[in-house]
This record gives structure tokens, sequence and C-alpha cells, in this order.
């Protein structure tokens, strides 16, 4: 399309929009209204996914090892697990750390456990290693133990492998792991199906704003019926008819994104606030995210919407009228 015609396109758009303040005005709001649902599922979804992120990381595993383990050897163990692909943190508790966590958890029965102190310690020492991929939770499981085995066959004293062989069948420095399989399967499970159900909400609401604008601009297009066949009997070409509607589409698309997104941004943080100061989030330890955080791909994701959805709906409300 040359400048001129061009021009005459972006010229018609805004003439449209004023001369048909009724349908404009109905077709803004209804995309408002389209579009604040959107924003909502939008917002609930990348919260869940914040959060679900936040509790995998939470998630691992328990590596303990035998008392005989050198020192060496524990931070040669440790640097290699941190080397992982998929590892978050790993956290090395010592003996004395071990029985103040089952302290914590004996809580009013702390005294059965005052025997075990000093020397006399069965608890052994370990390093809690959390994810930050769970699918990857077997696989990591099974580096652990080829790491395990292989420290254990590299550099070690006659005396601290003789301890070893004595204190357990298997060529390894790890007495045990203890990882919440179930957990960590039904937390994988839950990911998956929460962002698979977001993304057919998303599908859904964006074929819903798209019947809705169509239908709305077809009122502009049907009232002006008569124009469009004038302008096709004097030679004028289907590409010159259509692109003053789709601009009008366009326009109406941004002002109802920018308009959306004013009233998101003004709600959000409000509400977010108030459900951080939740019992249940503070004792997990989980935080929302800002609307600052979410800025950037929502506007992009309106502005994508505004656009596809005006020119979208500009073009199949047309499609009748422009038929040879």
């Amino acid at each position: 399309m040359r400048y001129n015609g061009l021009s005459y396109a972006i010229g018609e758009g805004f003439r449209n929009i004023f001369k048909n303040t009724k349908s404009t005005v109905i077709s803004v709001i209804t995309m408002i209204c389209t579009m604040f649902l959107f924003g909502i599922f939008f917002a609930i979804g990348v919260n869940i996914n914040s959060v679900l992120e936040q509790v995998q990381m939470k998630q691992g595993m328990e590596v303990f090892i035998f008392d005989e383990v050198t020192d060496e050897q524990k931070q040669n163990f440790e640097n290699q697990i941190k080397s992982l692909d998929g590892v978050n943190t790993v956290v090395y508790k010592n003996k004395q750390q071990a029985l103040d966590s089952m302290k914590e958890q004996m809580k009013d029965s702390q005294e059965l456990l005052t025997a075990y102190e000093g020397e006399n310690n069965i608890f052994p020492a370990s390093f809690v290693v959390t994810l930050t991929n769970l699918e990857k939770s077997k696989e990591i499981e099974s580096e652990i133990q080829r790491i395990g085995a292989q420290i254990a066959t590299e550099g070690r004293s006659e005396e601290v492998d003789l301890q070893i062989e004595e204190a357990t069948t298997n060529d390894t420095i790890i007495k045990k792991i203890t990882s919440r399989d179930s957990t960590i399967e039904a937390l994988v499970q839950l990911v998956k199906a929460v962002r698979i159900t977001i993304g057919v909400i998303f599908i859904v609401l964006i074929v819903i704003s798209i019947t809705i604008i169509s239908n709305t601009i077809k009122l502009t297009v049907h009232a002006r019926r008569k124009e469009i066949s004038i302008m096709k009997y004097v030679g004028a070409t289907n590409g010159f008819i259509r692109w003053p509607f789709i601009i009008e589409g366009i326009i109406i698309g941004i002002i109802a994104a920018v308009i959306t997104l004013l009233i998101i941004g003004l709600l959000y943080d409000f509400i977010i606030q108030n459900i951080e100061t939740s019992e249940v989030l503070q004792k997990m330890g989980i935080t929302l995210l800002a609307f600052i955080e979410i800025a950037k791909p929502i506007t992009i994701v309106y502005a994508i919407l505004g656009i596809g959805i005006g020119v979208i709906g500009s073009s199949v409300s047309m499609k009748k009228y422009l038929e040879v």
C-alpha cells in the first residue's frame, strides 16, 4: 500500500472511531471486560508458576554419609553435587545439627534424646539437596550415588577405607538417600496440569475476544455496506477498503489494552499485599510477584492481544462484504 493509501487508511480509521462513537464505546468496553479477565488469569497463572517454582526449590533429598568420611571427602562431595545440572542448593548438616533437628521434631519429648549427646550421637551427618527441576530428581539421585562411589574409591587412606568397608557392603561414602518421591511426583504433575489449564483458558479467552470484537466491528461494517458497495463499483481494491477497518480495530484494541493495563496495575498490588499477609504463605516462606515483575510481559501480551484481536476481528467482519 502506497503512502497516500496508508495515510487514507489511518485517517479513515480514526474518523470511523469518532464517527461511530456508540459502536466504538461498545467495542472498547467489551474488549476491556475480556482483556481484564485475560489479565486476571494471566496474573493468577504467573503467580501459580512462581509459587510452584518456589515450592519445587524447597523440595529435594537428604544424603546421609558415614561418620568415617573425611572433611576433604565431604568438601569434594559437596562441590561435585553443586555442579550437577538441576541442583539448587546443597547444605551440609553435621551430627549435632541432625540431633537438634530431631529434637525439634519431637518437641515435648526432647528429653528422650539427651542420652545421645556428644560422643553418643548416633545421628549421621548429611547433605540437604534442593532442586531447580523436580523432573530430574531420579537422575540427580543416580548421579549422587555415582559420585559417592567414586569418592569412596579415590584418595582414601587404608585406615579410612577399612572403616568404611566394615560399615557397609557398598563401596560408597553414602549411607542412604531419602527423598519425598510421592511429593515430588505430585508436584511435577501439578505443574504440568496448571500450565495446560492456563494455556487452554488463554486460548478460549482469545477466541472469545476475537468473536466479540469481530461482531461489534461487523455492526459498523454493516452500517456502511452501501458505501463499501459503491467503492467496489468504482474499482477500489479489497485492500483499500479493508485497511481503514483494520486500523480502526487496531486503535480500539490499543485503547482497550491501555485502559485495562491501568486498571490491572491499580488493583494488582493492593490484592497481592492482602494475600501475602496470610499465615499459610508466611509459614511456607512463599512470596507472590509484584506488579513491576509482571508489568513487562503483561504489557507485551496486551499489545499483541489488542493489535491481533483488532486485526483478526476486523478482517473476519469484512470478509462477507468483500466477497466477489
